[in-house]
């Protein structure tokens, strides 16, 4: 009914216990085929039923090698070995190709010419049958070496079996005595180091819950750990870490870029088999494996040290694949992005970068803004007042409600100094109960010093501004001069320059040499949202201008009576702190009740 051909035992003598090997292995083929029913028109080498023990028997007797057993089972035939592994998607005419490719390894590179290897056009000669293509053959046979324990190569395109393992079993054996502990710390410092080359954002790594992870005006993105992988309830956790920082609410939740790892093995298995090279090579170099590997495969390492590397950094970028980012329609408060498999060789530098790429690339993440953005973004509760506080303007660009900036306070900073310069906007300080501001910038140059991030500096509109300068224009001036004393100013509660020149007698009219000092007194109150300037511009001035510079404190403020034993402790502890306990004394005033 079927027509088969056994295609020689070309390294073997034609003995008795051949045929019989022979007849064998036709009576096995042609049950397994008719039970399986297999189609192959032909009984090839690689058709050998080397699964079978007493088949196993005779092929060792004959070959006069027992030692070649484990190599069978390992890489051949076994209900585990490699090329049933790798057989395990191969389907229609390829199906077992990766066994039978094996089965002809064996029969063609051992017998009597035990030196003499398979060739890969032996190969194709001794399984090749119709319908199969000639370059399944050779793919199979070098997936097989790259997983097999006992296969080596041999030149360009010979294959070899013996009972010597290979590098590779070595390399198995170390992986599968890997400690948990230590691989984990592999894949941590790998992630880590992607992260941190060339990185354009600040990043956090692998924090082991929400308080960890500071609440921080700038955009930060915040790597788990690769043990977590993307699932429903990691997104429940992240929600919670998004919202809250411990026990708190968090100030700026659209800050936060939470990147998680995709779900699989693929990436600990990568760095498995890095270390397990990296252990191997060790134990050449310390002698522990002794002489058994010839110089070809110790040069191998190196060479496969350096692959399992890459292999390890490209699987890092195809991992952390899930960008997770505040988004109040979301579930959960939350909007995932698929990164996609990204590339170690791509255009990103780093992890970070790629994360800010692809917010980029989303419309959620942007380098500037423009006046127009903020004129149509502006809160319509504050729209009629015309002037919106910069605490609350960053902040809108940190809990989601406008467009996410890399540094929002400097983005922000560099642009209001120029909307203010050109008159798109204008920025006020010190509000005061007329609804005016102590002071106002618009149409004129301003450093960006000035601009603050608190309640109490406002960023007004063009209508606001311009009505503020059409009242300051009708209203009187207020700036007075008393030529007595040499003092200027403008109002009451504005800081005061005096001059005081050298003593001379009464009536003596005195013109002061150059070489005369002139002491310089500043007095006058100064606005809160000053106070913090003083010491970073006006007392450094002060010190560099001249000699003898004393700095008095004179604080007064309004407290119950109840509370003054409290805060009289704690003004102290800060003088103490200091340094100043002694030099500034602490007075009570009784007011009126």
């Amino acid at each position: 009914m079927f027509q088969r051909k056994w295609q020689g035992l070309p390294h073997y003598q034609r003995t008795r216990g051949t045929l019989a090997m022979f007849a064998q292995g036709i009576s096995l083929a042609w049950r397994e085929g008719f039970r399986k029913a297999r189609r192959e028109p032909l009984i090839t080498l690689g058709s050998a039923p080397l699964d079978v023990p007493e088949f196993q028997a005779v092929v060792l007797g004959q070959l006069g090698e027992q030692r070649l057993l484990p190599a069978i089972e390992v890489d051949i035939a076994g209900d585990h070995s490699r090329a049933k592994a790798l057989d395990s998607d191969a389907k229609g005419q390829r199906e077992g190709i990766h066994r039978r490719v094996g089965g002809a390894i064996l029969f063609e590179s051992t017998g009597v010419a035990t030196d003499r290897p398979a060739h890969l056009p032996e190969l194709r000669f001794a399984i090749g049958e119709p319908g199969l293509d000639v370059t399944s053959i050779d793919n199979a046979a070098n997936a097989l070496e790259k997983r097999a324990f006992f296969v080596r190569t041999v030149g360009t395109d010979g294959f070899r079996i013996g009972y010597k393992p290979t590098l590779k079993k070595v390399v198995g054996d170390r992986r599968a005595a890997l400690d948990d502990a230590e691989v984990i710390r592999v894949i941590r410092v790998a992630v880590k180091q992607e992260f941190d080359r060339g990185n354009v954002a600040p990043v956090e790594a692998f924090p082991a819950d929400g308080s960890d992870v500071k609440d921080t005006p700038k955009l930060t993105v915040v790597a788990l750990d690769p043990e977590t992988e993307w699932n429903t309830e990691i997104r429940k956790r992240l929600g919670e870490w998004t919202r809250r920082r411990g026990a708190s609410p968090r100030l700026y939740p659209a800050a936060i870029v939470w990147l998680v790892r995709r779900p699989g093995r693929s990436l600990r298995e990568k760095a498995e088999m890095w270390h397990a090279w990296k252990r191997v090579d060790e134990d050449l170099r310390s002698g522990v494996l002794g002489t058994d590997f010839d110089q070809l495969e110790r040069g191998e390492v190196a060479r496969q040290i350096k692959e399992s590397e890459e292999a390890l950094k490209e699987e890092v970028w195809a991992s952390f694949r899930y960008a997770v980012i505040a988004d109040a329609h979301g579930e959960e408060g939350l909007r995932e992005i698929d990164l996609g498999a990204g590339h170690a060789s791509g255009s990103s530098a780093s992890l970070g970068g790629r994360v800010v790429e692809a917010l980029r690339t989303e419309g959620l993440l942007n380098n500037s803004i423009g006046a127009g953005y903020l004129e149509r973004n502006w809160p319509v509760a504050l729209k009629e007042g015309g002037a919106w506080p910069l605490k609350g303007c960053r902040q809108a660009f940190l809990d989601g409600s406008l467009t996410r900036l890399l540094d929002p306070e400097e983005v922000l900073r560099i642009q209001i100094v120029s909307f203010v310069d050109k008159g798109d906007f204008a920025l006020a300080s010190g509000s005061k109960p007329d609804g005016g501001y102590e002071r106002v910038w618009w149409k004129e140059p301003i450093r960006p010093e000035e601009v603050t991030f608190d309640d109490k500096t406002f960023l007004l509109t063009r209508a606001r501004a311009s009505a503020l300068a059409a009242q300051s224009k009708s209203a009187p001036t207020a700036a007075s001069v008393d030529k007595g004393n040499g003092v200027t100013g403008t109002s009451e509660g504005t800081p005061t320059l005096i001059l005081e020149p050298p003593a001379v007698a009464p009536g003596v009219s005195v013109k002061p040499a150059t070489d005369e000092n002139v002491r310089i007194c500043l007095c006058g109150r100064i606005p809160p949202e000053q106070w913090n300037k003083l010491g970073q511009e006006l007392i450094p001035k002060l010190r560099g201008s001249g000699q003898d510079l004393v700095l008095s404190l004179d604080a007064s403020l309004t407290i119950r009576s109840q509370d003054f034993t409290y805060v009289e402790e704690d003004l102290r502890q800060a003088l103490r702190d200091l340094g100043l306990d002694g030099a500034v004394r602490i007075e009570r005033s009784i007011g009126p009740s």
